[in-house]
């Protein structure tokens, strides 16, 4: 038996407003994992344009 039959058994057993709970705590692990990638994706981006935001033009916008 797999980890999800085991996680289906056990919510199958509880009452429902456990379950609501259960269902919440998958929507946190979700977000939470988004939030991570997203983080990944905006540092993967900072170093990709660092060329283009560091050149002597745009200097003045460093103290603002």
């Amino acid at each position: 038996m797999g980890l999800a039959e085991i996680v289906q058994e056990q919510i199958r057993a509880l009452p429902e407003g456990q379950v609501r709970e259960v269902l919440d705590f998958i929507g946190y692990l979700k977000s939470r994992q988004e939030q991570a990638q997203w983080g990944d994706l905006m540092q993967a981006q900072e170093k990709s344009l660092a060329k283009v935001w560091d050149n002597p033009d745009d200097e003045v916008w460093n103290h603002v």
